[in-house]
């Protein structure tokens, strides 16, 4: 009979841990907004189940996605990047321009892009670690002088907004195979940022739950005087985060170069608030020291199912906004009830 009894209380005791690990999960919230959004497109939009459709919102979704892994990271490790929307932009910019200033082969403006804005991201991470100044005045200096950059170098070199189109030049076709191409899977259109997604969202996963450094994310995020006094690298954990930031701009970068073959110096301003809205939505939380990949991944696949499902619905855009925000919001609320029902529970 004892024996009896304690089989059943350790089977309950069991689930209930199970439960509270659940309900810790921080991207469980994105979660359900994700199935309750799906739902509701699938039944107010006829062609939104079309696996034509899906392909669609999953290339949105990954446009966003790529951006807003890196970005929860830097987040869960307690910092911001208000720079990061134009930073793709100046990613692009240097990668077009070298290219086509020098008339060599593209992969050698792709290299000198790379070196540029991981120095970009460099300079954001030890500036904020040198200075102590808080990551949105830091970032939000460097957001100002790229977008001057921007337009003031386009300018400069091609006396335009724009740069000059590098279809033609050596190593393009190989470049927008890597970064801009189509496949065809079981017959529907596949972008292949999606496959750079996903693998950004396994790595990114990877790091933060099996490797040391993902231990220091989340101690210097929770608190770095702290971590600092355990031996935590809190500078160098944040000058790694600000150049994972950086390496997400350049994939972003290539990708809208060698989509279109000309870029507008213009373009990214206010993309940096949707990468971080992915994230929060995700369940990484504003103070930092909780969050995951996997959150942001859904974040990103709520901005791109929203973005497309008002379309394949053909309700008014204008409302896009509204939605993005209340979504925003409800995610907030929903994380943090699900947090505290958590830390109850314990």
């Amino acid at each position: 009979m004892n024996a009896a009894t304690d089989g059943i209380r350790e089977e309950r005791f069991l689930q209930s841990a199970s439960a509270r690990r659940l309900l810790s999960r921080p991207e469980l919230g994105s979660v359900v907004g994700a199935v309750a959004v799906f739902v509701v497109f699938a039944l107010a939009a006829d062609g939104f189940l079309r696996a034509s459709s899906l392909s669609t919102v999953l290339y949105a979704s990954s446009t966003i996605g790529i951006m807003a892994v890196p970005v929860a990271l830097l987040m869960i490790g307690g910092e911001f990047d208000l720079s990061a929307g134009v930073l793709v932009t100046s990613s692009a910019l240097i990668s077009s321009m070298t290219s086509y200033q020098l008339t060599a082969n593209v992969w050698v403006g792709v290299g000198v892009s790379l070196l540029a804005t991981l120095a970009v991201g460099a300079f954001n991470g030890f500036l904020l670690t040198r200075t102590r100044l808080p990551s949105f005045i830091v970032t939000l200096g460097t957001f100002l002088m790229l977008t001057g950059m921007n337009l003031g170098f386009t300018k400069l070199i091609d006396g335009t907004v724009s740069t000059k189109t590098i279809a033609d030049m050596e190593g393009f076709p190989a470049a927008h195979a890597v970064f801009a191409s189509t496949l065809t899977v079981g017959g529907v259109d596949v972008k292949v940022t999606i496959l750079w997604w996903l693998a950004l969202v396994a790595v990114a996963s990877w790091i933060l739950l099996r490797t040391r450094a993902g231990n220091w994310i989340l101690a210097v995020g929770g608190n770095a005087d702290a971590a600092r006094a355990v031996g935590v690298p809190v500078a160098r954990t944040r000058v790694a985060l600000y150049m994972g930031v950086a390496l997400g701009a350049w994939i972003s970068g290539q990708h809208l170069l060698f989509s279109y073959d000309v870029v507008q110096s213009g373009e990214g301003v206010g993309n940096e608030l949707i990468y971080i809205i992915a994230a929060v939505i995700g369940g990484c939380l504003i103070t930092g020291g909780h969050g995951s990949a996997v959150g942001s991944a859904v974040g990103a696949l709520l901005f791109g199912m929203t973005s497309k499902g008002i379309v394949f619905a053909e309700w008014n855009p204008d409302w896009f906004k509204f939605f993005l925000g209340a979504m925003l919001l409800l995610a907030t609320l929903l994380n943090h009830w699900v947090r505290k029902r958590a830390e109850a529970a314990k």
